[in-house]
């Protein structure tokens, strides 16, 4: 008697999944993060016309958020932290296009 916390667990036992019987093996996973042909193609392509776009939706969005939150302060209504971290969060994205734009690193670029 009693309830489930006060009684002993018991183990479950889970059937060990059956032995492949054909005599040929898969072949083994390639490390992580490293690409399996030389023909595939990189998960994000760092074309100039991709970064342009991205880098201004961005700049647009991070914009849009902080005209949001600044809108109110304009007729006059005291900011309180939602405002602020709303503006400081605007910011940041628009701040995250304009790296995108920039590309700091240089990985658009090859070098030979």
């Amino acid at each position: 008697m009693g309830s489930l916390v006060t009684q002993p667990l018991e183990p479950i036992k889970v059937a060990a999944p059956p032995k492949a019987t054909s005599p040929v093996e898969p072949p083994p996973l390639a490390a992580p993060g490293a690409p399996t042909s030389p023909a595939e193609a990189p998960l994000f392509n760092n074309c100039w016309s991709c970064r342009v776009l991205s880098g201004t939706g961005l700049i647009g969005a991070g914009g849009y958020v902080y005209w949001v939150a600044r809108k109110p302060m304009k007729l006059g209504y005291p900011p309180g932290p939602g405002t602020i971290t709303q503006m400081v969060f605007g910011i940041s994205i628009a701040c995250w296009g304009v790296v995108v734009l920039s590309d700091p690193k240089g990985k658009a670029f090859r070098v030979e």
